[in-house]
């Protein structure tokens, strides 16, 4: 069930990333995602969030480099742990992954017909 949850949260913060980027620097961050908290500007973006009740998440974007890291921070003791670096570039790159049927080709497939 952990797995899941973190998996989840994994898929939203990459979510969340993409349409960050997209706005480009000094625009608007994206608003009304439940339980979520955005702060950036020109340099870079924090996205904090609660998970589990046991820790906050924060996300932390350079559009930059296009690159993110994932933090959380224990409630209990204040303990910051990295979860995760990443370079998203490539993955903005891909039409579709873990999608279910129909498939975005598949829909554009029925559109274009």
């Amino acid at each position: 069930m952990r797995m899941v949850v973190v998996g989840l949260g994994a898929i939203a913060t990459l979510g969340v990333a993409a349409l960050v980027m997209a706005a480009g620097p000094g625009e608007a961050l994206p608003a009304g995602i439940p339980g979520t908290t955005a702060v950036g500007g020109e340099g870079l973006i924090a996205l904090s969030a609660t998970s589990g009740g046991q820790h906050q998440q924060v996300t932390v974007i350079d559009p930059a480099t296009r690159a993110m890291s994932v933090y959380h921070i224990s409630l209990a003791t204040g303990e910051v742990t990295l979860k995760s670096v990443r370079r998203i570039h490539w993955d903005l790159q891909m039409n579709e992954f873990n999608a279910t049927h129909p498939l975005p080709g598949e829909i554009r497939s029925m559109i274009e017909q």
